[in-house]
């Protein structure tokens, strides 16, 4: 059987694949598993949703199943994800559940654990938990079911931390930050107002069905365009849980994740904060942000693709500073998971303590054209084991040199081999893409 866990979390289709009774089920059994580790009290978990219409319908299973199980659940509402995580450790709770498929579609969602301290799940314990699904268990009864209660302050207190870890004020910021009617709407707006900058908000009026709809990290179009209009000196673009953030300059240009890390990096390695002067993303960041950090004596740890490969290495190397092109960027000092929002006010701190606009900033690393091309094959391991396909990538990694870069990597989930390739010139590297997925394809 597939495995229930994806790389984030359970997800699917509301109602269809992730039913109530499925979102019971994990939740009791991620309760009973995670007690089982800790019996000294009473587990305690915290449960927060995103605005999805269906997230009303699994909260209500997810609430019930850790009851059942004996856990107390506070319930925090609609905040991003990386709210739930910090709330876990603050609150000393036992686990944290987050109802969202992030980015996903409205008609999808999804159902992310957090342990003790607000960290992800390891594997192994993911697997304890999906195989506690199959297993009887014996319910608690009387006063020992758990009881349901609401954390009024929730918000409050996630606001209050992000304001800690904001070093510099934003008074004078002009932004317009597209919250993608998800579970920013609130938060995102109302913490870079009190952080000190003027805040117009975009699509964050969620009504259930609008989140992610043409709007947000995914589909920044709307976001340019109104920075320009407002004369803003920057946006910021939120998913629909608000793990991740782009950013706008005031010409209306995307700026993506490597180049906010591009950014801070270079803004914590001149603090001392960068720890041993070390940044860690995957290997799907453009070469031109290997350069960068080559030219500022900053060394580049490269993982899988997967934030939870980032938080791995962070942990793993006592490093400070992670993320991936998408815009999930982790600060292990202050969040245990990405955290959207908090990304967007250290690179506004950063625009505001130098005075120097964002464009200017992310300037300190040039994107290489990157082209991506997805091989559909019969057999994945065939397109790994080939002479060809080895050759044919040595081939091309000889002829574009230290300017260009080739990367084949296979679907974690489909038939698929993506073939990536940069280059200093885009035709360059879409000859070489479109050279190497012939042979992929003519092995496999």
């Amino acid at each position: 059987m597939a495995r229930l866990f994806g790389t984030d979390g359970v997800r699917g289709l509301a109602n269809s694949e992730l039913t109530p009774e499925l979102a019971m089920s994990v939740a009791a059994g991620a309760a009973r598993v995670l007690a089982a580790h800790d019996r000294s009290h009473r587990p305690v978990a915290v449960v927060g949703r995103d605005p999805r219409a269906s997230g009303e319908m699994l909260e209500a299973a997810v609430v019930a199943g850790l009851a059942s199980a004996g856990a107390d659940v506070l319930r925090v509402g609609v905040l991003p994800t990386p709210a739930v995580a910090h709330l876990v450790g603050d609150l000393s709770a036992d686990l944290g559940v987050m109802i969202s498929a992030s980015h996903n579609p409205m008609p999808d969602n999804g159902i992310k654990l957090f342990g003790e301290g607000g960290h992800k799940l390891p594997d192994s314990i993911e697997d304890e938990i999906e195989a506690a699904l199959a297993r009887t268990a014996v319910r608690p009864t009387g006063a020992e079911i758990g009881r349901v209660s609401d954390l009024d302050d929730a918000l409050d207190r996630y606001i209050s931390h992000l304001l800690a870890a904001t070093p510099h004020s934003l008074t004078g910021l002009r932004v317009v930050v597209d919250c993608a009617n998800g579970a920013s709407s609130i938060a995102a707006p109302e913490a870079y107002r009190k952080a000190g900058a003027e805040v117009i908000a975009l699509h964050a009026e969620p009504d259930g069905v609008n989140i992610n709809d043409n709007c947000g990290s995914t589909h920044p179009e709307q976001l340019c365009a109104a920075v320009v209009e407002h004369g803003a000196d920057l946006g910021i673009a939120h998913d629909g849980d608000a793990d991740r953030c782009l950013a706008v300059d005031a010409n209306g240009n995307l700026v993506d994740g490597d180049q906010i890390m591009a950014v801070l990096a270079v803004a914590m390695a001149e603090t001392g904060e960068l720890a041993r002067a070390t940044l860690v993303a995957t290997v799907m960041s453009n070469l031109g942000l290997h350069l960068a950090m080559r030219e500022h004596d900053i060394a580049l740890r490269t993982t899988a693709v997967g934030d939870r490969y980032v938080l791995e290495e962070l942990r793993a190397g006592g490093f400070s500073l992670g993320g991936e092109q998408s815009g999930h960027v982790v600060l292990p000092a202050h969040a245990t998971t990405g955290d959207g929002l908090l990304t967007a006010l250290r690179l506004m701190s950063r625009v505001s303590s130098t005075g120097r606009p964002l464009a200017e900033l992310a300037s300190v690393m040039h994107r290489l054209p990157q082209v991506l091309v997805n091989v559909r094959v019969a057999d994945k391991a065939a397109v790994a084991a080939s002479p060809a396909v080895r050759e044919a990538v040595e081939a091309v990694s000889a002829e574009l040199g230290e300017e260009g870069r080739v990367l084949l990597r296979p679907s974690g989930t489909e038939q698929l081999v993506r073939v990536m390739v940069e280059a200093k010139a885009e035709g360059t590297a879409q000859a070489a893409a479109d050279r190497l997925a012939g042979v992929v394809a003519s092995v496999a």
